[in-house]
């Protein structure tokens, strides 16, 4: 007779939870930008042996400093590790670092846990899942959203597609960078669930930016304006995060213009492949194409409001 075991089900949760105690557990981090840096550095405080690789050197020295062990490629950091985690700028990047020749995939041990951070294709997650899973591998794909703010208070929110065992497994790896962790289905759902996210940022920066340069064009007080439009109906992470920012001339990234476009471009190839028309999309992602081409793409996205506001002066 069959039957379920349900205080055998809770010892093999713990068991896995178990598994991956930082005492026991080497942590790889590919990419380590303005974001990946503070993620990478909450796993290094909570006690995981941290491993780091990035293609400029220079921008892992403060955690190499702080007790980070450097590798020279992802093949040599991959089979250091059991957990490795990427947070990277584009696919063409994921796709180098998990399916070359000296990437993870060829070189992580057998049973290792894969996660990228990196907004990316949520067709690539899926091929990078089923080249894992035959590699005895297991990969989930766990974009984020939250900008630098989130990434240094710990409070990202992750978006995670894979197996329900795989996600039970890597989540208290997961708590250490973020509050706001959901499994969204299998492979390939968390990256299409961040392109919902991607979508509503896109059309909201739009209506953040005409609304604080209507402030500035009727001679008001921003900052005062802010007060009390950020706690109504109209609130948003983006006005009340980013709206001081612009208000205050600073442009400086928290996430690039240039990684924003490219997250609108893969949200944009997605929505047409499914059929769905996205015009409030595609006029941001026009808009930011023109402040590219303009020199702004190393800026934040706050940057937008500068498109606007440019018209003062004319």
């Amino acid at each position: 007779m069959l039957y379920f075991d349900e205080n055998a089900s809770l010892r093999n949760e713990e068991a896995i939870i178990m598994a991956m105690e930082p005492a026991t557990t080497a942590v790889g981090f590919i990419g380590i930008g303005v974001m990946g840096k503070s993620m990478a550095r909450h796993l290094k405080q909570a006690g995981y042996p941290l491993h780091v690789y990035t293609r400029t050197a220079a921008s892992a020295q403060e955690l190499v400093d702080e007790g980070a062990t450097w590798h020279e490629t992802p093949g040599k950091l991959a089979a250091a590790c059991k957990v490795i985690i990427t947070m990277v700028g584009y696919p063409k990047d994921v796709e180098d670092v998990y399916l070359g020749a000296d990437g993870i995939i060829a070189n992580a041990p057998q049973g290792a846990y894969l996660i990228d951070m990196t907004t990316s294709s949520p067709q690539l997650a899926q091929q990078i899942a089923k080249e894992a899973a035959g590699k005895g591998l297991h990969a989930l794909d766990a974009p984020v959203s939250g900008g630098d703010v989130g990434a240094r208070e710990a409070r990202l929110s992750i978006m995670v597609g894979g197996e329900q065992a795989d996600f039970e497994a890597v989540k208290p790896l997961l708590e250490k960078m973020g509050t706001n962790i959901i499994l969204q289905g299998g492979a390939g759902a968390g990256q299409h669930t961040k392109m919902c996210n991607q979508i509503a940022i896109a059309s909201g920066m739009l209506g953040v930016c005409e609304a604080l340069a209507y402030a500035k064009f009727a001679g008001l007080d921003a900052e005062v304006v802010l007060q009390s439009i950020a706690t109504g109906a109209a609130g948003s992470w983006s006005l009340s995060n980013l709206g001081p920012r612009m208000i205050k001339g600073d442009f400086e990234p928290g996430f690039y213009v240039k990684h924003f476009i490219k997250d609108m471009g893969i949200a944009l190839e997605s929505a047409k492949a499914m059929g769905l028309n996205t015009p409030g999309l595609a006029l941001a992602e026009s808009v930011y194409q023109q402040l590219a081409s303009e020199g702004y793409d190393n800026k934040g996205t706050q940057v937008l409001y500068h498109y606007f506001t440019a018209q003062l002066n004319n």
